[in-house]
């Protein structure tokens, strides 16, 4: 086949440029066609003459005498190479070859909402194909940079955030680290730690068009593991309202608890 080879090269990104797309730029080192002979392999792009050997046909037919009779058989011409032309007077740039390595850098559109089982094909732009045939493809795989915050699951991107007990108890104005920036965010009063909320439309894109996914926040109640003496006071006090009604209930008396209550004890 005169087809080229087709390559494959991976380009790091940011987590946001998964999200909203990017132009990135790659370098490939690739077969290209020789411009001293537009890949004929003969100087200044002659064509090249005709095999005498096998008349142009690439091989050589042989008939072989048998007890059984005769047998024509075929093998590759061994004056060509089985290419039917002879390289009378080869191209000095390329030395007949017809392609020459070059390293090229080839610009890619990452489109929004990629991820990384994704592959993009850039038809044609793999190496040129021998004697002027046709080009092979270039893949491009991503590696999408870890991101500080925000981790990823298909369409929805997921957020941790940490609040002290009092904001979780008496509710707070806080902000949210979003892809799009900064959002405010009215946490609601009696917050569990564990509760989740949603951002609509904050999430990734489909690669495919459509809606943009959701990003879902996380709260956790971040205890304090040291606290001063006013804090400790203050928490003392909040304890002793509160009463202990968390504390695990026993579900039903004892046979010794009914005889201290009948008692009196």
């Amino acid at each position: 086949s005169n087809r080229g080879q087709d390559l494959q090269v991976t380009v790091e990104i940011d987590f946001e440029e998964a999200v909203f797309g990017a132009e990135k730029e790659v370098e490939v080192t690739r077969l290209e066609t020789c411009e001293g002979c537009n890949g004929t392999r003969m100087r200044d792009g002659k064509q090249p003459p005709r095999c005498e050997t096998c008349g142009g046909t690439g091989e050589v037919r042989r008939v072989q005498q048998t007890i059984l009779g005769q047998f024509m058989s075929s093998a590759p011409c061994a004056s060509c190479n089985g290419e039917g032309v002879q390289i009378t007077d080869p191209c000095p740039r390329c030395r007949g070859k017809g392609r020459v390595t070059f390293a090229r850098r080839i610009s890619v559109t990452i489109p929004p909402g990629i991820d990384e089982t994704a592959t993009l094909r850039l038809s044609g732009q793999g190496e040129a194909g021998p004697a002027g045939g046709q080009a092979g493809n270039l893949f491009v795989k991503v590696r999408i940079r870890p991101h500080q915050y925000f981790t990823r699951h298909g369409k929805t991107i997921q957020l941790q955030v940490g609040v002290n007990v009092a904001q979780a108890i008496l509710g707070d104005e806080i902000e949210l680290e979003t892809v799009d920036g900064a959002v405010a965010f009215k946490l609601p009063q009696a917050t569990q730690s564990g509760q989740q909320f949603r951002l609509r439309g904050k999430g990734v894109p489909d690669m495919h068009g459509g809606d943009r996914g959701d990003q879902i926040v996380t709260i956790h109640v971040i205890i304090p593991k040291e606290l001063t003496t006013e804090q400790r006071e203050l928490v003392e006090k909040l304890g002793q309202t509160l009463g202990r009604d968390l504390a695990p209930q026993p579900t039903h008396k004892g046979f010794f608890d009914k005889v201290k209550d009948a008692l009196g004890v």
